[in-house]
C-alpha cells in the first residue's frame, strides 16, 4: 500500500468510524436519557451489578482472537472459520456458567431479581458470537461504512423496543430488551453486509497461531474489564443500589466523549498500523498525528462537560438525578487521557508484541489495588478521585514502550499537547464567567457551549494549531461523500 492510498484508507476510515461511534453513541445516549427519565436510578443499579460478569465473559469469548486476524499478515478463510466455530463454543459454555451461578450473583448483592435478569441478559452473548468474525472482515477491510449501518440499525431496534418497554412499565427488563433486541439487529445486519458464510472448519494450526497472539490479550482483557467493573461490584455491595445507578450514569456521560474517541481511534487506526508496522518512519508518523489529534479532542471536551455538569444531569435527567453533578466532574478528568493510553498500548498490538502489552497493563495492577484500598472507605466520590490520580499515572506507564522503541514517550507527547492545554485554560475561564452571571439552566448550557465552541477554536487559531486545518479537512472530505 503506498504512501498516498494509505493516507486515503486512513482518512476514509476515521471519518467512517467516527460516524459511526458518534452516531451509536449519540444514539444510545438519547435513548438512556429518555430511559432515565421514566426509570428510577434502581432499574440501573441493577444492571449495573451484572456489567463486569458479562463484560468478563464477552472477553473469553472474544480471546483477542478478531485482533490476530487483523494483525496477521497472510490470512485464509479456514482462519476465519477457526475463530468462528471458537466464538460459538465458548459463547455457549459461558451462557452456561452465568445461568448456574445467577442464584450466586445474586446472594452477593442479596438481589433476588438478579437470577433471572443474569439468565435473560447473558443470551446476548450467544448472539454477539454470531457477529464477531463478520465484523472483523469489514474491519480488515477498513470498511467502517458497512459497519457504522449495522450499528446505527441495532441502535434504533433496540432503543425504540427498550423505551416503548419503560412506558408500558416493564422497569429493568426495559434495559434487557433494548440490549437483546439491538444486538440481535446488528448481528444480523452484520451478516447481510459482510457477504461471507462460515463453514463449520475448525483448525488446530490456525487456532494455535491466533490464540498464540490472542491469549496475551484475553488475559489483558480480562485485567482491564476487570478493573473498569470492578467499582460496580464495590458500590454494589456496600452502598445503596441508587448509588451504583447515579455512578452508572455519571460514568455514561464520561464514557460518550472519551470512550466514544478511544473506540474511534482503536479501530481505525490498529489495521493501519498493523500494515506498516514494518515501515517505521511511516508508523510513526500515524502514531504522533493520532496522539495529537486525541488530545485536540478530547481534552477541552471532558473540561467542558465537568464545567456544565450541573445543568447537563439536570435538564436531561431531572432533579431526580442531581447526585450525578458532583461524580461526573470528576470522572470526566480520569477520562481525559484514556485516548492517548490506548493509542500508546494499540502500539504494542499492531506491533504483534501483544506480551509486552500484557506486561504494560499487568504492571499497573499494584497502584490500581493500593488506590481501592484507600478510597473504598471514603465513598463513591473518592472512588473517583483515586481513578482521576491513577489514570493520570497509567498514561505515563503507557508510553514509557513507545518512547523506548520510537523516541515518542510521554514527554514528547504532553509536550505536542501542551498548546491545547493552554487553549482550554483560556476556553475555561471564558465559560466559567460568563456562565456564572446567568441562572437559568438552559441557558448556561447553550450560551457556555457556544463561547467553549468559539474560545477554543479562536485560541487553537492563535496558537496556529495544525489539529484545526486537519479537522476542517477531513470535515469538508465528509460533506463530499
Amino acid at each position: 500500500m503506498n504512501s498516498n492510498s494509505l493516507k486515503s484508507h486512513a482518512t476514509k476510515g476515521i471519518l467512517w468510524s467516527a460516524v459511526d461511534k458518534f452516531a451509536v453513541q449519540i444514539g444510545q445516549f438519547v435513548v438512556s436519557i429518555v430511559l432515565a427519565r421514566i426509570l428510577v436510578p434502581d432499574d440501573f443499579g441493577l444492571l449495573g451489578m451484572l456489567a463486569i460478569f458479562i463484560a468478563l465473559s464477552q472477553t473469553f469469548i472474544e480471546s483477542g482472537m478478531g485482533l490476530g486476524l487483523i494483525q496477521r499478515q497472510n490470512r485464509t478463510d479456514i482462519d476465519f472459520s477457526t475463530v468462528f466455530v471458537f466464538n460459538l463454543a465458548v459463547s455457549g459454555l459461558f451462557y452456561l456458567l452465568l445461568f448456574f451461578s445467577a442464584p450466586l450473583i445474586a446472594s452477593y448483592f442479596n438481589q433476588p431479581l438478579l437470577i433471572d435478569l443474569t439468565r435473560v441478559l447473558g443470551l446476548n452473548l450467544f448472539i454477539n458470537s454470531f457477529a464477531m468474525v463478520q465484523r472483523t472482515k469489514l474491519t480488515i477491510a477498513i470498511d467502517f461504512k458497512a459497519i457504522a449501518k449495522t450499528n446505527v440499525i441495532g441502535v434504533i431496534v433496540g432503543g425504540i423496543a427498550g423505551v416503548i418497554a419503560a412506558m408500558n412499565g416493564f422497569g429493568v427488563w426495559s434495559l434487557v430488551i433494548q440490549t437483546l433486541l439491538g444486538s440481535f439487529s446488528s448481528t444480523v445486519s452484520l451478516w447481510f453486509f459482510s457477504h461471507w458464510t462460515p463453514s463449520i472448519a475448525f483448525s488446530k494450526n490456525s487456532f494455535r497461531n491466533l490464540f498464540g497472539f490472542g491469549s496475551k490479550l484475553l488475559l489483558s482483557g480480562l485485567y482491564a474489564q476487570l478493573l473498569n467493573n470492578v467499582y460496580n461490584i464495590c458500590i454494589g455491595k456496600y452502598y445503596p443500589i441508587s448509588s451504583l445507578g447515579y455512578y452508572s450514569r455519571a460514568k455514561g456521560f464520561a464514557d460518550l466523549s472519551a470512550g466514544t474517541i478511544t473506540n474511534i481511534l482503536h479501530d481505525a487506526t490498529f489495521p493501519i498500523l498493523a500494515a506498516v508496522q514494518n515501515d517505521k518512519e511511516k508508523l510513526v508518523s500515524v502514531y504522533s498525528r493520532m496522539i495529537r489529534m486525541s488530545s485536540f479532542c478530547i481534552i477541552p471536551m471532558m473540561t467542558l462537560i465537568a464545567l456544565q455538569a450541573r445543568p447537563i444531569v439536570i435538564l436531561l435527567l431531572t432533579e431526580k438525578w442531581v447526585s450525578v453533578v458532583p461524580l461526573l466532574q470528576w470522572i470526566v478528568f480520569s477520562r481525559i487521557f484514556l485516548p492517548m493510553s490506548a493509542i500508546n498500548m494499540n502500539l504494542l498490538n499492531a506491533m504483534g508484541r501483544s506480551d509486552l502489552f500484557l506486561k504494560v497493563d499487568l504492571s499497573k495492577l499494584p497502584l490500581t489495588i493500593i488506590a481501592m484500598i484507600i478510597t473504598i472507605p471514603l465513598g463513591v466520590k473518592g472512588m473517583i478521585i483515586g481513578q482521576v490520580v491513577t489514570s493520570g499515572v497509567a498514561f505515563f506507564i503507557n508510553a514509557y514502550l513507545p518512547g523506548k522503541f520510537y523516541g515518542y514517550g510521554a514527554l514528547s507527547q504532553l509536550k505536542d499537547m501542551l498548546p491545547v492545554f493552554i487553549a482550554t485554560l483560556g476556553m475555561s475561564v471564558l465559560v466559567f464567567l460568563v456562565i456564572y452571571f446567568i441562572d437559568s439552566l438552559i441557558l448556561q448550557l447553550v450560551i457556555g457551549s457556544i463561547v467553549a465552541g468559539i474560545s477554543y477554536l479562536f485560541f487553537c487559531w492563535l496558537l496556529k494549531l495544525e489539529e484545526l486545518e486537519e479537522v476542517k479537512k477531513m470535515c469538508l472530505s465528509l460533506l463530499k461523500k
